[in-house]
This record gives structure tokens, sequence and C-alpha cells, in this order.
């Protein structure tokens, strides 16, 4: 294990402005703030002077009242302006509520709109508040396409803040940018020029970021100010049993420190990366409390819970969860009645909690930036606290294992937003028309200069009407509608109790396939489902409970690549890398049923579901079967090892790109149709791309270093989820070839994708059409 300790962070004061309110400094002076943070102070004076900020500091650092003062501010010299305040999750919007609210200050009527809201309290919210709170779905869904409603509201405005923008990135962020484009067009209509605010963790290009979601100039606000407790840092290789045969699993592991720590009055967060993963960890720390026959824990975090047995105090909260369920959980949280809890970023992103004592990871949570927004709810009252990151079986996590100084060294990732990406940016020009009929002029100054060209292509398909030289949205219902901002596809799949009738979560439809399918096992809220029947045509999943079943369930699928153009090459003729746009069809096939907490197969389940269809970008490299054979693979071991060393590739590039393996997909074949050679594909998972991929090809050599190091530093003898395996593979990571994927590494290392010299480099369009 490596332990290290991170030091403590000097506070940077600034006297609280002689020019505020009365009012605001008595709410001051009630919550006990004495003085403002630098960069409190610091972004409060740009807002109020009309500059668009987004303030990027660590978590805890105090960005709530970076905004909320100015705000308020605006309120007070008149309340007739309007607040729109955008926030990530429902939770973390009514916690800012709760926040605002206890200010107390006359004028300020602050209220919340989200989809639990009843229609007449939204009819209330429009007439009264001049401080509304939100989130960019419901902005996308319901304000903009009812904006005659909210004229009022609209033309009033003064502030935006996007709240937590750094999780606006990638398709989501692609959605957000596109959203707030459409607001703005709307704004001008009403005459209104708010100033905007976002608050971002720490990211490696704040500003920029910040105008690609706005399409504003923006200041950066980024000199953190505030006081920061000592941590200890560990990291947590989790033990081999006495054969050296079986590694603990990590969310065994993490259950086991939950637990302990739990057991010892230590109020803990333990952050997963999936629904599953939170549930595994809450139901198995709960039976290790109660097997151990614990107490009610440490009279010091008693809390509202100090009568509960202690495994009555650890639950899971993740995002799916209906509104009652999260809102009880959150309460239990903030009393203290919770001492341990299992966590997706759904709490993350939800949840202003102080007097934390531990975080523990479950794995890396993919990047630099995550890690440190995580780690930071532990002692945020300026308190010594604990942090602890448990490696999964992942080729990354165990990278940093050998690596921990990457931990504290590397910088903070780029955060990518794309709102050019025509598969996005096409349902957004429909929402838009729908808003107001729009010229060409206006396509292009809003939404970018392919956006007449979309505009003429949806004219011409039939789903838009030009008139006058206007385009308009020729149907009653709403554009919208159709457009979730969470995924690039078509909408949720609910997952139904058969038995009830009651809605106990959701998935994306994409997702679906590979998690709600015919005789899937689904946990929620410790309980154990199967799946009885995925109706995608009614975009439900039926469910029966079905207690303690003993197994689990793995997706398997078939995958085809086919290049479409090749944007970019280069290469010896030996060893070639290549970026382009590609055409992905994937095709779950069928399931395995596994032993729980082992990999034995108890049966293998076909299906019959449609085949998807991806068109994305792609990072690939060749290699010739000469190359292959001089370095002693013969042709029955090319399979495995190509597919070893995708598996690890994929595993790998999160270090480089702000993604995790999830976001990314990959195909390895010792022939294929479009180059005729070994080749080995990585694509970016969204339709249109992501800029994944070109992230490889441009830092190829680092990427594929970093890989083979990986590899070759794990300890297993014919490869293992450490290195090689891949617990999304749909082939149940069969062939692999742990030695051959080092030699096919070494091979392309060494030619270096043509980098060195005598490579070349060219543009090219070669793709089978």
């Amino acid at each position: 294990m490596h332990l290290q300790r991170l030091p403590a962070r000097t506070a940077e004061p600034t006297a609280i402005p002689p020019e505020l309110p009365g009012a605001l400094r008595s709410c001051l002076a009630n919550a006990g703030i004495e003085a403002l943070w630098s960069h409190q102070a610091e972004a409060r004076g740009r807002i109020l002077s009309g500059e668009h900020v987004v303030l990027a500091t660590g978590t805890a650092s105090g960005k709530s009242l970076a905004y909320q003062l100015p705000a308020a501010e605006r309120i007070l010299a008149d309340d007739r302006s309007v607040v729109l305040y955008l926030a990530p999750t429902k939770a973390l919007a009514r916690d800012q509520l709760r926040a605002v609210r206890s200010l107390g200050l006359p004028g300020v009527r602050a209220a919340v709109v989200d989809g639990d809201t009843p229609p007449d309290e939204r009819t209330a919210v429009r007439r009264s508040a001049n401080w509304v709170l939100t989130n960019p779905d419901l902005l996308h869904a319901s304000i903009l396409g009812d904006h005659r409603r909210w004229a009022e509201v609209l033309h009033r405005l003064a502030l935006v803040v996007i709240d937590e923008s750094h999780t606006a990135r990638g398709v989501f962020g692609s959605h957000v940018a596109l959203v707030l484009r459409r607001l703005r067009r709307l704004l001008e209509r009403y005459g209104a020029e708010p100033t905007f605010v976002l608050t971002s963790a720490t990211i490696g290009n704040p500003a920029e970021h910040a105008r690609a979601l706005t399409g504003l100039p923006v200041t950066a606000v980024t000199r953190d100010g505030s006081p920061r407790g000592a941590m200890d840092l560990g990291v947590w290789l989790p033990p081999t049993d006495a054969s050296g045969d079986r590694r603990t699993s990590t969310l065994e592991q993490c259950a086991s420190l939950l637990s302990s720590f739990v057991a010892a009055g230590v109020q803990t967060l333990a952050f997963a990366g999936s629904r599953r993963a939170t549930e595994v960890i809450a139901v198995t720390a709960q039976r290790r409390l109660a097997d151990a026959g614990s107490g009610t824990g440490s009279a010091e975090r008693a809390g509202e819970g100090g009568e509960l047995p202690l495994a009555e105090r650890v639950a899971a909260y993740r995002a799916g969860y209906l509104a009652d369920e999260r809102r009880a959980l959150e309460r239990r949280l903030r009393s203290g009645e919770l001492l341990g809890v299992a966590a997706t970023e759904a709490l993350e992103l939800g949840i202003d909690v102080s007097g934390l004592d531990a975080v523990l990871l479950a794995g890396w949570p993919g990047t630099s930036t995550a890690f440190w927004q995580r780690l930071g709810r532990a002692g945020r009252a300026g308190t010594a606290a604990v942090g602890v990151l448990i490696a999964a079986e992942d080729p990354l996590d165990h990278y940093l294992v050998r690596h921990p100084e990457e931990l504290t060294s590397r910088p903070a990732e780029d955060a990518i937003v794309d709102a050019a990406n025509p598969y996005l940016l096409t349902p957004h020009l429909r929402c838009a028309c729908q808003e107001a009929p729009i010229d060409d002029d206006e396509a292009r100054r809003w939404f970018g200069p392919s956006a007449t060209d979309l505009l003429a292509a949806e004219v011409a398909a039939g789903r838009l009407r030009r008139r006058g030289g206007r385009t308009s949205w020729p149907w009653r219902h709403r554009a919208a509608g159709r457009v979730g901002l969470r995924s690039a596809g078509s909408g949720n799949v609910r997952i139904v109790d058969a038995a009830t009738g009651a809605v106990i979560g959701d998935v994306d439809e994409e997702r679906s396939h590979r998690q709600v399918h015919d005789g899937a096992v689904y946990l929620h809220q410790g309980r154990t489902y199967l799946v009885d029947r995925l109706d995608l045509d009614a975009g439900v999943a039926l469910v029966r409970e079905a207690g303690e079943v003993g197994f689990t369930t793995r997706p398997r699928s078939d995958t085809d690549v086919r290049i479409v153009d090749t944007a970019d090459a280069r290469g010896d003729g030996v060893v070639d890398v290549a970026r382009g746009r590609v055409e992905v069809t994937s095709q779950v096939t069928g399931f395995d049923v596994l032993r729980l907490g082992g990999s034995d197969v108890l049966d293998r389940v076909d299906l019959d579901l449609p085949a998807t269809t991806l068109d994305t970008s792609a990072v690939w490299f060749t290699v010739t079967d000469d190359a292959l054979s001089a370095v002693g693979l013969a042709p029955r071991r090319v399979p495995g090892s190509l597919h070893a060393a995708e598996h690890a590739a994929i595993g790998m590039l999160p270090l480089l790109a702000l993604c995790d393996r999830w976001d990314l997909g990959g195909l390895s074949t010792a022939e294929h149709p479009d180059t005729g050679l070994a080749t080995v594909f990585i694509y970016d998972g969204v339709p249109g791309g992501a800029g994944l991929a070109e992230r490889s090809y441009h830092r190829f050599d680092e990427h594929l270093a970093m890989t083979r190091s990986t590899i070759a530093g794990c300890r297993c003898t014919s490869g293992c989820l450490s290195c090689v395996h891949s617990p999304k593979c749909g082939n149940g990571n069969d062939p692999l070839d742990k030695a051959g994927a080092l030699a096919v590494l070494d091979l392309v290392t060494t030619h270096r994708g043509g980098d060195g010299p005598g490579g070349r480099s060219h543009a090219a369009d070669t793709g089978r059409r």
C-alpha cells in the first residue's frame, strides 16, 4: 500500500466588502463568516461588473457563496430581476434551494422546478419566483419549448448560474452547449442580456470549456483562497488469498473498509462507478456489520440514528432512484443517521455535506478531476481526513498502483464539448425551429456554419418546413420530447416491477440491451431482480424480485467495424496508424450466467435483439503478416495477441482523455476486409465521436508505451482483469494471449507508427464504401 500525507493549504482571506448590503452582511455574520476567501471576492467583483465568469476551484472552497452574493445583490437592488440556476442533478438543485432559503433575505423568492414539480406549482413559480432553480434537462424539455408562458421570467433574467459545469462534457456537455445557445437566442428576443456564471471543479481548460458551453467570452477565476486540512492518501491493492490465485475483489475490499470505518464511528463515503457496484458495496458492508453484531457506533457520530444498529446506518445512493427514495437518503446522511454511504456520482453532484471523515474510491474514477472532486468530500470543514483509492482489476488502476506519483503530479484533464456534432446539433435545430422559426443567417450565428446544410436536409426529409426564407417545426408534438440530454440515443427504458406495476428505475435504450435484456440480473436498493421481458417498442423492462439467486449475468455481443473514410495516417508500411470515420455494427447475441463472485460459466443463453449501428470516430493500427511472423507470432496466436493488446489499450486511454473505458469500444482482427492486414481499432462510443480516439492518435507513442508497461508489470502468467481482460468484452475474453500482446506492442512501439526516421505521414480517403 502506498501512503502519502498531503499538506494543509493556508487560507487567503479578504475583508467583506463595505458596500455589501446590510441584509447580506447580517447573513454572513449569522453564519459565522467574518471574511471572504480571495477567489470569492474576485468572482463577486467580476460578476457585478458584468463579466461572464467561471470559478474553477477545489471541492468545499465556497464556490456557492461566490455567486450567491452577487445574485442576491442583484435581487435586493431590484426584486423584479431573476436568477436562473442550473444544476446537473435534481438533488443538487434542491440542496441549493435550502441554502438560498437559509439566507432569509427579504425579497428573495426561491423555488425549484424539476420533473417532480406539479403543474400548479410551476405556475406559481412563473408568477412569483425570482430565483429559479432547475436543471438543463427541464430547461430543454419544458421551459424553452413553452417559453411564452415563461416570457416574463426570461425577460427579467439578470444572472444565469451553471453549477458543476465540469460535468458538462462529452455528449452531455455538447447537448448543454446547444441548449444554452437556444436559451440565449430566446433571451435576445425577450430583450434580456444576463451575466453567465459557471462553477467547476479543477479542470485543465476552464475558460475554454466555459466559452464552448456558453458561446460567450468567459474569465476564469482559478486561484483557490480557501483553507484545506491535511489528508492521508492511500493507494490500496487488494490482497490475494493464501494460494495466490485469487485477489480479493475491489468491491469486497471496499465493503470491508467501509464496514470497519462505520464500526469505528467514522462517517464515510464509498464511491463506485456503477449502480450495481454501489448496491453490492452497501449490502456487503451491512452483512459484515450485522454478522459482527456491531452496536450503534461512536457517540460522537451518533446523530439522529444513534440507537439504530450499525447495519441500518449504511445505504446506497445512486441515480435511478425515485424522488422520495433520494430525498429520504439525503435527509439521513445530513442528519448523521447514516454513517456509511456507497454512492455513484449522483451523490457527488447532489449533496453538499460537511463533516465527513473519509472517502473510499472503489477503482479509479476515470479522471484526475473526478479523483480530487470525490476526495474533497472528506475533511470539508478544514479538518484532517482520509482518502483511499482501492485499485480495481483494471490496467489503468494497476498502472497507478505502480506509479502513485501520477496521482499528485498529473495535470487536470481538459473538458471537451462539440456543439457541431451533427448527430446532436440536428435534433436541437428542430427544437429551435419549434421555439421560433429560424432563417439561415440566424442559424449560422447561433449554431455554426453547418447549421444551414443540416436544416436543408431536414426540410428535404419532410421533418421541417421552409416558408419565406425561414424554417419551422410543422408538428403538434414537441421536438424536445424526443431528445434526451444524457445520451446520443433515442430515450430511456423504464424498469417496472411486474408484481406491483411500480417503476423502480430507468436506463437509456442503448444500455438496456446489455443491462436489462431478458434473463438479466438487476440490482435495486439491495434487492435482486430478474428481467422477465425487455420490450423495446414500449420502452419497458419488466422485472420480478428473485431473492438470493447465487449468480449474475454477462452479455455476449458481436461487433463489426467498417472504415468509412481515413482522415489522417502515418506509418512505414510495416506498422501504420490512422484515424477517421467508421461505422460500427453491434448486436447483443446472448448472455452468460456466472457464479456470483466468480468467473465460472453456469449457462449460456441466446437472445434475439436487433443490431445497432454507430457512426463514429476511431483510431486504428495495422501490422503486416511478415512482421508478426518475425517476432514469433504464428497465425494461430495472432487473434488472441491483438485482442489482448486492444483490451489493454482501451483500459489505458482514459489517462490521456477525459473519459473512462465504458466510453470506448474496440475490435481486433487478424485480417480486416478494409485493410487486408492485422488491425486493431479503438473507437468512440457515441455517434459522431467525442475526440477520444483522436487523442490516442496524436499521443499514440505515449498511449501504447503505457499499455505495454501495464501488461509487462502484471504478475499474472496468462492474463487477468489487471492487464488484458475486459469486463465489457462481448466475447467472454476469449481468445487472449498476454505474451503475444507484448510482442505486438513491442513491434508497434519499435516502428512508432511512422513517427521515426523513414516514416511517412499522409492524409487519405481509402475507406470501403
